[in-house]
């Protein structure tokens, strides 16, 4: 299926920051063996295949290992994408999750995208989950943050939140790979959302995602959607209420999530993106 391969790094205006990600654009989407085959060559966490015309589009998700239901930093990479090639506006994708509204314009000459997650979930983490996996990253109960218990946490794809209560915790990250993948495929998770909270509205974020084959993911905006709803629906915050959430920097790969919480429904986040060279 013939098609245009591009290349974005999402959640910066910095070629050098963000999170890469591949945009594929066609009439009707290759098969899934074409696109897994397409995923690994790129060689990103994940590339996005949006297929159709005008503002309706089909959207699917592969990392270089297997498909993820939805990924928030290809999304925005491919609403940046499509608002070059085809207009600022509003583009509605038709996901494996469901529709995902994503608002594409200009803000100050550099192009941005805003997309509107999924009806968030979230439940409490089961403690043994919670034990299991900071004994992989080698952190001790009495580091998490007890203002943010752990928690699995879904804006389309699930997540487990883990807090930590100083910076430090979180500037160090070390982990099994192999270990933990397995886990995390057994729990069906996606990644782990580590934050540190800054402040009411300022985290950091670090996100391992072993289960596409990558350490470590510089942006995540899926998570941070997730994160957003829980903080919400588990009364943790007071919606509406806007994050400024930073990840990457412990990568060279610096990035910047605007996560906005509305009082119900679908959680926002925003973010910039640029063009890679192939």
């Amino acid at each position: 299926m013939s098609g245009t391969l591009y290349r974005l790094a999402a959640f910066t205006d910095d070629p050098n920051g963000g999170n890469p990600a591949g945009v594929w654009l066609g009439v009707a989407l290759p098969e899934p063996a074409e696109m897994q085959r397409i995923a690994a060559e790129v060689g990103y966490s994940e590339t996005a295949f949006i297929a159709g015309k005008g503002e309706r589009r089909t959207v699917r998700y592969y990392s270089p290992e297997a498909e993820v239901s939805f990924c928030g930093h290809a999304t925005v990479a491919g609403g940046v994408q499509l608002g070059q090639l085809s207009g600022a506006g509003t583009y509605r994708l038709d996901t494996a999750v469901g529709e995902v509204m994503v608002t594409v314009d200009q803000a100050e000459g550099e192009w941005q995208a805003s997309l509107v997650s999924v009806p968030p979930e979230y439940r409490p983490a089961e403690p043994a989950l919670v034990e299991k996996v900071c004994e992989l990253l080698g952190w001790q109960a009495d580091e998490l943050d007890p203002v943010i218990p752990p928690a699995l946490a879904y804006a389309g794809a699930w997540h487990l939140v883990l807090a930590c209560q100083e910076s430090q915790r979180l500037d160090r990250l070390e982990y099994d790979f192999e270990r933990l993948k397995a886990l995390m495929l057994r729990e069906g998770l996606t990644t782990l959302q580590l934050v540190w909270r800054e402040s009411d509205t300022y985290f950091h974020a670090r996100n391992p995602f072993p289960v596409g084959g990558v350490v470590e993911d510089p942006a995540t905006g899926a998570a941070a959607a997730a994160l957003g709803g829980y903080l919400r629906d588990a009364s943790l915050l007071k919606a509406p209420a806007q994050l400024i959430i930073r990840q990457g920097e412990a990568m060279g790969r610096p990035s910047r999530l605007q996560v906005d919480i509305p009082l119900s429904g679908g959680i926002v986040v925003t973010g910039q993106a640029v063009e890679l060279m192939a």
